[in-house]
């Protein structure tokens, strides 16, 4: 018998011991999409659906080891990157994907979706010049996507396109895409329109799905992040990757409105039937 060796998605990231967000987030949305997933943890969090009680940074040598791991083992084909907390263990992630040809899609976690700030400054920075030039596609929510331009999220909802350019100019990749997540922006929630906006250096996507009011959203930039690599995987292009990405999220959103795990900001439905695609209320 001829063995097949499948490609592989790594989720370099956080790990939620409430399985809303980070690793598991990842790794359910891999599964969702039938791909095999492996892991590369930076820190462990005591986390429920209420907020983050404590967070244990993993060693950035031993976050090196796990990536090292993978590499001697896996065929991967492609690689997301969540929350990087520091720039020393931002400089060892790049360094050990350096050599690998793989796209890499980084969710640039630096702000709550309160708006609070999750970095301190010089770990912006940092992540400014060492993590952004190496994304292959890029993905900030609103209040990143200020953070990054170094502006105010009102300034970026009422200047998308220079936005969009400003960020696609940090990134050093051929090919590179920056996709910036404009579901916060007041105008498209009282239109109850989620839009986000892909722009791969030349024209500028507007993505469109229905907005859904409700609190089960808590860990969908991960997920949207996971699934697009879990798309690549598979062998779609970026702008299907991306596109298909976001229709998954809009429907998961929208199948976990009832359903309640914990007391605070709950999950999506990772897994909801995929044959029912009704989003009638």
């Amino acid at each position: 018998m001829v063995k097949t060796y499948q490609k592989i998605a790594v989720t370099i990231a956080g790990s939620d011991s409430g399985a809303g967000a980070g690793i598991q987030a990842d790794l359910k949305s891999f599964i969702a999409h039938h791909v095999y997933g492996a892991t590369v943890i930076t820190a462990l969090t005591a986390q429920n659906t209420q907020g983050v009680q404590d967070v244990y940074p993993i060693p950035a040598d031993f976050v090196r080891r796990q990536i090292q791991s993978l590499k001697d083992d896996f065929i991967i084909g492609a690689i997301k990157i969540g929350m990087v907390a520091d720039e020393n263990l931002m400089r060892v992630i790049a360094d050990s994907i350096s050599d690998m040809a793989v796209p890499i899609i980084f969710d640039p976690v630096m702000v709550a979706q309160s708006g609070d700030s999750l970095l301190a400054e010089d770990a912006i920075n940092a992540l400014r010049d060492i993590m952004v030039p190496v994304s292959d596609i890029l993905t900030p929510n609103l209040y990143e996507a200020a953070v990054l331009c170094e502006t105010t999220a009102d300034d970026i909802t009422n200047h998308i396109e220079d936005a969009l350019k400003k960020i696609h100019a940090m990134m050093q990749k051929k090919n590179s895409y920056v996709l910036i997540k404009g579901g916060h922006i007041n105008d498209n929630i009282s239109a109850k329109k989620a839009i986000d906006y892909l722009y791969d250096g030349q024209h500028i996507q507007k993505l469109e799905a229905d907005f859904h009011d409700c609190d089960n959203n808590h860990g969908t930039g991960c997920s949207l992040s996971s699934a697009i690599a879990a798309h690549i995987v598979k062998g779609e292009n970026i702008i299907d990757a991306v596109t298909k990405s976001k229709d998954y999220i809009n429907h998961a959103i929208f199948h976990a409105k009832d359903c309640y795990y914990g007391q605070g900001n709950n999950p999506i439905a990772h897994f909801y039937h995929w044959q029912d695609t009704s989003l009638s209320t």
